[in-house]
């Protein structure tokens, strides 16, 4: 029967939704937007275009990219800008507290956190941390390192990624999906019968590119859910846009090492000033991680000759928004090369952004959900809208209330499929609707 979706009744995965969202606005609190202050927006013209994953920093340096902002614009969604801009949910979300994931606020002005510490461990290869949910891929120039950078999904806690030094085994282009035994009980626990192997195409969770890890079905593999990049979402492989992974295939040759390493607390030297970059609110603090931080910065004060701001070192820590933040001056007035936010011009057309075909009365679709309240109507039509593969959804006033409709769909077994997956994936009860009869 089809139900009506309350607030107090959200199943589990807009629950998740709605605490990640909830998360978010309790990380950064007042002290972000102190912070932030710190650091008044460069003058000049808005950016239109920028690198976003490629960069070159010298040797002895950690640090790449800077901080930029943009200004949302009505119907924009952070998955959307994520994608756009290169950028992971979770860096997106960590810098931006408070923002509505689904429905943001038209002009508010939103941080596009592109500034990295590079991880603390040999810079060859592939490397990934699980920490920041951030691929890195170095090569050596002479004086400089070439660096390649993506966002990644990574496992869940459940089905958590495994750590230490492994390879590219192999690659594979359009990949074929054989089910794991433990996911297809997983699967059949909820009624949901998956077959033995999935032959590459839109239901392929792998992606149209595939690096086979010497670890025992371990993959970094592309992905039909791209609203996932940037959260803990995967059964333990590493996913990455299909733009991305497309990119990374190309410049990865088999035997290429790859080191998977979990560093939440970074320390990086750019033009004399050293930051401090955190990930992961203070409850789930590594204390063997955080005595390596401690250590470096003490060495940066003995160095030094002169006391480090202890306080602002706790602040970093306290506020965990995953962006490098200046906490030390090597050399007196060093701090005047800090680089200042840029604003980016809001492109005409987002980059992937879902698309929606005309819903007419003549094709098959599916009712979703009624609901009173137009907020909740349009951010679950948001929510469904980024589902992977797509199903285009939108919201439709209808008498005293809304209507989240999904479709249009080709035929009745199209449609069919789409109440199956809303029921698997999102615990919804949606019913069909066939075309009024001409």
């Amino acid at each position: 029967m089809f139900r009506i979706i309350r607030l107090l009744s959200l199943p589990a995965t807009l629950r998740r939704m709605a605490f990640l969202a909830m998360l978010a606005a309790l990380q950064g609190c007042a002290t972000m937007t102190a912070v932030y202050e710190e650091f008044p927006s460069a003058a000049g013209e808005q950016e239109q275009a920028f690198e976003q994953n490629e960069f070159s920093v010298a040797k002895g340096e950690d640090i790449i990219g800077r901080l930029r902002y943009v200004r949302l614009e009505q119907g924009d969604t952070l998955p959307d800008i994520a994608r756009h801009y290169g950028l992971g949910l979770n860096s997106l979300t960590a810098a931006n507290p408070g923002v509505d994931i689904w429905l943001p606020e038209d002009g508010k002005r939103l941080i596009l956190p592109h500034f990295f510490i590079l991880p603390d461990t040999t810079r060859k290869g592939v490397v990934i941390n699980l920490a920041t949910m951030r691929l890195f891929t170095f090569k050596d120039r002479g004086d400089s390192l070439s660096v390649v950078t993506y966002p990644v999904g990574v496992g869940t806690e459940d089905r958590p990624s495994p750590t230490g030094q492994m390879r590219v085994e192999r690659k594979a282009y359009r990949p074929s999906w054989y089910v794991p035994t433990s996911i297809a009980k997983a699967h059949l626990k909820k009624g949901d019968v998956l077959p033995a192997v999935v032959p590459p195409g839109p239901d392929n969770p792998l992606g149209e590119y595939a690096l086979y890890l010497s670890a025992p079905s371990y993959l970094i593999h592309g992905t039909n859910k791209p609203a996932s990049i940037g959260l803990r979402a995967s059964n333990g492989c590493f996913r990455l846009y299909p733009e991305d992974v497309k990119r990374l295939y190309g410049i990865t040759p088999a035997k290429t090492p790859v080191n998977i390493i979990n560093q939440p607390y970074l320390v990086g030297l750019r033009n004399g000033v050293i930051y401090l970059e955190v990930h992961g609110p203070a409850e789930e603090l590594d204390q063997d991680e955080l005595d390596k931080v401690y250590r470096k910065l003490k060495a940066v004060e003995t160095a030094a000759g002169r006391p480090l701001d202890w306080d602002k070192v706790k602040t970093v820590l306290a506020e965990a928004r995953g962006i490098p933040v200046p906490v030390f001056e090597i050399r007196p007035g060093s701090a005047s090369k800090i680089m200042e936010p840029t604003e980016v011009r809001h492109p005409t057309e987002l980059r992937y952004k879902p698309k929606l075909a005309e819903l007419t009365a003549d094709a098959w679709s599916v009712l979703v959900a009624e609901l009173q309240d137009e907020t909740d109507a349009a951010r679950l039509a948001a929510i469904i809208n980024h589902q992977g593969p797509h199903i285009p959804a939108r919201m439709v006033s209808k008498g005293f209330g809304y209507q989240v409709i999904a479709g249009p769909f080709s035929d009745q077994k199209e449609a069919r499929e789409i109440i199956r997956r809303l029921k698997m994936d999102l615990e919804l009860d949606a019913r069909l609707v066939e075309p009024a009869r001409r």
